[in-house]
């Protein structure tokens, strides 16, 4: 235990140093973590504006669905959104690994409850591919 309002002794100065660079690991795995799980939103956000543009252009062109030119748009936005979302089940997987280095780090801490963890790094499900409807 450190003694407050005494003499930093070599013991206590050591337990201190020691405290601080735990808490800075454990930041470090939670920023990352948190980078990772923000990067996954990014993309998301992404994947919903193309699926939107597409959409529109569905409606848009309905009349015309016979069009060969339409036919090859809606073909290639598809590919492009299904580019997007295999992009964020990568980064998903990257998160599942931030946040098994997250949980294996408060173990090594001596930390064995992690039920808030899920709650505040809350990771995405996985995304199937885009089928035109």
């Amino acid at each position: 235990m450190l003694k407050i309002g005494r003499e930093k002794d070599p013991e206590n100065i050591l337990r201190e140093e020691m405290l601080k660079e735990r808490a800075e690991v454990l930041g470090r795995a939670g920023e990352k973590l948190a980078a990772a799980i923000d990067k996954m939103k990014n993309i998301e956000q992404g994947i919903d504006e193309r699926l939107n543009r597409f959409h529109f252009m569905t409606e848009k062109y309905k009349e015309r669905g016979g069009d060969k030119k339409v036919a090859s748009l809606k073909q290639d936005m598809m590919s492009e959104i299904n580019r997007e979302i295999a992009k964020f089940n990568r980064a998903r997987e990257y998160a599942k690994l931030r946040y098994y280095y997250l949980i294996v780090t408060r173990e090594a801490m001596g930390m064995r409850r992690h039920h808030w963890v899920d709650e505040w790094y809350s990771i995405p499900p996985r995304k199937p591919l885009f089928r035109d409807i």
